[in-house]
């Protein structure tokens, strides 16, 4: 995750976020730090065209480490533990709400309490980034933020993670560390802890001892945002899934459904759920990286497909999903061949200018500011994946609101400068059901009505 202001956009050059691994060597577990490298001929992640009010997510990119055990995690006296792993007839899950305003705050966040009596923190869920962190009250250089910091001492079950060969250590040769570094410069870091994680009064699991960190230093935006900290739940280890799974918690998989335009928040589920029927499916490789891929082969506007070869799709890391961005980026040949397409349907709007004289989004008035007529004004849009199947995308799935005009919208697809990737983010996904089956390397969409996932899920 992480997050290009509005200042930095205008000068934004092509900055790849490359987390550096620092392997435990017992099981291949793992700690994380992290590096800036300045590079034009990698990833370039170019901040949409936005008004002041919006905010936007960019995940991180680390490269994939040797395989991981599935089956340990690090423990903070510096010992590898092994877990027995339950049948997933036997494992529960953890469902959890999600807030605040994807394009307003640029972020969805859930809540988690720390330690013993628990702490509630409010943390960005992002897909993209694996180490969870909160401000600790040592912090001098953090922010206020939504919580209060949290207090190792006021929590009798909290235990630092000492230094040991398997980790990255302070300077006194006492703490295990991390940090993270992120594309706009705002960088968080602090020590290792480990302590009792509660997933709230909604949840079937049980308070757990997982690793955190536990944040002294903050810049940048992380500095500045009003959530406290990040819920990591990307695909490696010490991602807080990793953990629950590694301990036999869970099973591996867990699911992620946004409200959609106008709605805040939406839910989330660790652990595996039923899949409900009609949920289409795309591959996705873990070996190909550490990102939650798909397998997208074709987009279809109005019916009708896009005149573009399938290894569009398929160039540098393919096409990612990723909750820590906020909009939809394709590579130049596909966006330019998206938005004539979606210009070419539109016939009772009027384009307009963009809410800010800075940018030039592609903006349309007259539709209206009732959501579910917006099909009467665009297209419809599907995404084919490697077996024929398609996910069908709303207008709520590529277009904002117009900050400034009332009963107008703007694309929230955008070109990914130079680079060939795809990465879709939030935007895309509104009103859909995202299962991330990561034991069958599979992930699963399905439309529905997220601010109520609860009654058609049975969880």
């Amino acid at each position: 995750m992480a997050r290009f202001t509005r200042e930095l956009a205008s000068s934004a050059t092509s900055v790849v976020i490359l987390s550096i691994f620092v392997l435990f060597n017992n099981l291949s577990s793992s700690v994380f730090v992290s590096a800036v490298v300045l590079d034009p001929s990698t990833t370039i992640l170019h901040p949409p065209n936005a008004d002041i009010n919006r905010q936007t997510m960019f995940l991180p990119l680390f490269p994939s480490p040797p395989s991981s055990s599935p089956i340990s995690s690090f423990s903070g006296d510096g010992k590898t533990q092994l877990h027995l792993q339950k049948s997933d007839s036997h494992r529960r899950n953890a469902r959890m709400a999600l807030h605040d305003d994807l394009i307003i705050d640029g972020y969805y966040t859930t809540w988690l309490w720390i330690g013993s009596p628990p702490q509630k923190f409010a943390l960005i869920v992002d897909t993209g980034s694996t180490v969870t962190y909160v401000p600790c009250s040592t912090c001098q250089e953090c922010g206020n933020h939504e919580d209060p910091k949290f207090d190792p001492k006021s929590s009798s079950t909290y235990k630092s993670v000492k230094c040991n060969k398997n980790c990255t250590c302070d300077k006194d040769k006492k703490q295990c560390v991390y940090e993270n570094v992120y594309a706009e410069f705002s960088s968080s870091s602090g020590v290792l802890g480990e302590d009792i994680i509660s997933f709230g009064n909604q949840s079937e699991v049980s308070p757990q001892r997982a690793i955190f960190g536990c944040e002294n230093v903050e810049t940048g935006n992380l500095y500045s945002q009003h959530a406290d900290g990040i819920i990591g739940l990307g695909r490696r280890y010490p991602s807080l899934v990793d953990q629950l799974v590694d301990r036999g918690v869970i099973s591996d998989s867990f699911s992620l459904c946004y409200g959609g335009m106008d709605i805040v928040g939406g839910s989330m589920v660790l652990g595996g759920i039923p899949p409900p029927s009609g949920m289409v499916y795309s591959y996705s490789n873990p070996a190909r990286s550490p990102f939650y891929n798909i397998d997208l082969k074709e987009l279809h506007v109005a019916g009708k497909r896009l005149a573009l070869s399938e290894t569009v799709f398929n160039g540098s890391l393919g096409t990612v999903i990723d909750s820590g961005t906020t909009y939809g980026y394709l590579p130049e040949a596909a966006f330019l061949a998206f938005k004539k397409a979606i210009m070419k349907e539109v016939h009772s709007v009027k384009q307009i200018k963009g809410p800010d004289p800075s940018y030039d989004d592609i903006c349309f008035s007259g539709a209206g500011s009732d959501v579910s007529q917006l099909v009467k004004s665009f297209p419809s849009v599907e995404m084919v994946f490697g077996k024929g199947e398609k996910l069908l995308l709303t207008p709520e799935n590529y277009l904002f609101r117009h900050s400034k005009v009332h009963g107008a919208y703007c694309l929230g697809i955008f070109q990914n400068g130079n680079d060939p990737m795809t990465m879709l983010g939030g935007i895309i996904f509104r009103n859909t059901l995202v299962m991330y089956d990561r034991k069958n390397d599979k992930i699963g969409f399905w439309k529905t009505n997220c601010s109520d996932l609860r009654a058609p899920l049975a969880v």
